[in-house]
C-alpha cells in the first residue's frame, strides 16, 4: 500500500499544499490572510504568532513531499499527514461551533483538510486491515 501510485500521489499533493500554505503564511502573512478576509495590520506580536506555525507547516510539508520519493519515510509521512490535516480540519469544525461560520475561503480550506486527512487515515486503516499489522 505504501509503495502504490496512490500513496505517492497523496503524499505529493499533501506535501505541495502544506509547503504552499506554509510558505505563504511565513513570508507573506498579511497578503495570505487578507485573501481570507482577515486584516492583520502591523502588529509584530500577531505576525510572529502566525509565522511560527506557518514555518512548522512548511517543514512538515517538505517532509511529506520528500516521502513521495523516499520509501522509508512514507509510513511516518502518512501518519504526519493524517494528523496535520485532520487537526486543521477538525479544529475548523470546532471553531464553527464556537465562533460561527468563517469566510468561504476558510470553509473550502477546511473541506480540503478534512478530505486529505481522511484519505490518509483511511490509507492507514486499510493498510492495517490488509496486513493485520498496526502501522
Amino acid at each position: 500500500m505504501l509503495h502504490s501510485f496512490w500513496a505517492k500521489t497523496l503524499l505529493f499533493l499533501a506535501g505541495v499544499i502544506a509547503i504552499a500554505v506554509g510558505a505563504a503564511g511565513l513570508f507573506w502573512p498579511v497578503t495570505f490572510h487578507a485573501s481570507s478576509g482577515i486584516s492583520l495590520g502591523d502588529n509584530a506580536s500577531l505576525l510572529s504568532e502566525l509565522r511560527a506555525p506557518a514555518a512548522m507547516l512548511l517543514l512538515a510539508g517538505g517532509f511529506i513531499l520528500g516521502a513521495a520519493f523516499v520509501a522509508r519515510w512514507r509510513l511516518a509521512a502518512i501518519w504526519v499527514s493524517a494528523a496535520l490535516y485532520l487537526a486543521y480540519g477538525l479544529t475548523r469544525v470546532f471553531s464553527i461551533a464556537l465562533d460561527g461560520v468563517p469566510h468561504d475561503t476558510l470553509l473550502m480550506a477546511g473541506g480540503l483538510e478534512l478530505a486529505v486527512g481522511g484519505i490518509c487515515a483511511l490509507m492507514i486503516w486499510k493498510s492495517r486491515t490488509v496486513t493485520g499489522v498496526v502501522i
